[in-house]
């Protein structure tokens, strides 16, 4: 497995103590305080939970099982996964920080932190499938399709 792959994996694992984190926090609150979790705690808890966990950890195998792309195929480069990689890990760090200090009562500026951070999760998400393009591809099913396999 490439270091890269682990990396995504590891953080998605990251992101789901975070985020388990934050779902015990918003139970004690409720249950404890009789207070219903807030917007902004309940968006950071999801996001931590879809974006963080399930979405890394999607990429991360991803990048582990599709393909190695052709030789001769110079579409898929290394550095554009590692800065997706940093793109989305920071958007989403910085969307549950933010998300979490709104809920906390921040300051409204909060709300211009929020957004560029769910951009930059948006943005990561497109340039992986942008990075990724040239690993999806047929390996040995073409041969097996052109025999008349059917699967």
């Amino acid at each position: 497995m490439h270091s890269v792959a682990r990396r995504f994996i590891w953080t998605a694992f990251g992101f789901l103590i975070v985020g388990l984190l934050l779902g015990v926090h918003a139970l004690v609150q409720r249950e404890v305080s009789g207070a219903w979790p807030g917007l902004y705690l309940v968006s950071a808890h999801t996001h931590a939970l879809l974006v963080g966990f399930m979405m890394f950890m999607i990429l991360g195998v991803a990048l582990w099982l599709f393909p190695r792309p052709a030789r001769e195929d110079t579409r898929y480069r290394p550095a554009q996964v590692e800065a997706v990689y940093w793109v989305l890990t920071l958007g989403t760090a910085g969307r549950i920080v933010g998300e979490v200090a709104r809920d906390a009562g921040g300051s409204g500026w909060l709300r211009w932190v929020i957004l560029c951070c769910g951009l930059g999760q948006v943005v990561g998400l497109a340039l992986f499938i942008w990075a990724i393009r040239a690993r999806i591809r047929a390996v040995g099913s073409q041969a097996r399709e052109a025999r008349g396999e059917r699967f």
